[in-house]
């Protein structure tokens, strides 16, 4: 680092509200910054997607010597307390700090390009599980209905490693609107078809319901399900859906 970092000590300096106002899916909306953390996601990101970020949080100077920040990138340093406020995954380690991207509105009228993720999940861990496994075995888009947590939230970022910057996302409507969506159109339901006997097509929209909620009864897409021995009532959702990525990834290859 050679550029004399600029120190904040205040709590109550605009630049921490607005940067601490990121912790939450309301001021993320608001103010359009997000914080990501991780010892191996931050410097990932900085390598891969620099121009994603303006600023590098950190609270002594030793923890950034040597690094080489792209000229886009502030250095920032924070009062030790501040900095805790900030990291609330406990890493201890430089935080990033990013602009969250407009999410185009999607067209459902339009046929699906490849694999297209239909996501109303509500926990953000929970989706930055399945934006993970969506990168990993190939889905084209990631669409997030109404009601979806917000893919900038520091959970889903801490669970999804970075997968939001390879993929890319959309915003969806609302379920009435999906009923309506140009297929093929399929979901993930526990009494569904078989999906290892399913013949995947290239391009189709694969909808998964909210948490406990399910798909609507009047959804008209096709019903799979992954089989299983029955000794457990259900599999968790982000479970369900990487093993139907995994699935259709196998079957196309």
């Amino acid at each position: 680092m050679t550029r004399p970092p600029l120190l904040i000590e205040s709590p109550q300096n605009p630049q921490f509200k607005l940067w601490e106002s990121a912790l939450d899916g309301r001021g993320l909306k608001k103010n359009g910054k997000f914080l990501l953390a991780g010892l191996k996601t931050v410097p990932e990101a900085l390598r891969q997607h620099p121009d994603r970020f303006e600023r590098l949080l950190f609270t002594d100077p030793a923890q950034i010597a040597g690094w080489r920040l792209p000229p886009g990138i502030e250095p920032v340093q924070l009062a030790p307390a501040l900095f805790r406020a900030l990291d609330v995954s406990g890493t201890n380690f430089p935080l990033l700090v990013g602009n969250v991207p407009r999410l185009p509105v999607i067209d459902l009228n339009q046929p699906p390009q490849g694999l297209e993720l239909l996501c109303a999940l509500g926990d953000p861990s929970n989706l930055g599980a399945l934006l993970r496994s969506a990168a990993a075995f190939g889905a084209s888009r990631v669409v997030l209905l109404e009601g979806a947590a917000h893919p900038y939230h520091p959970k889903c970022l801490r669970a999804a490693s970075n997968a939001q910057f390879s993929l890319t996302l959309l915003r969806g409507p609302r379920w009435a609107e999906v009923n309506a969506a140009a297929g093929p159109l399929c979901a993930l339901d526990g009494g569904g078809t078989d999906l290892t006997r399913f013949d995947w097509p290239r391009d189709l929209r694969l909808i998964l319901g909210e948490e406990g909620q399910g798909i609507p009864a009047d959804c008209p897409a096709l019903r799979l399900s992954v089989p299983t021995t029955g000794h457990v009532e259900s599999l968790n959702a982000t479970v369900a859906v990487s093993v139907a990525l995994f699935a259709r990834f196998a079957a196309i290859r």
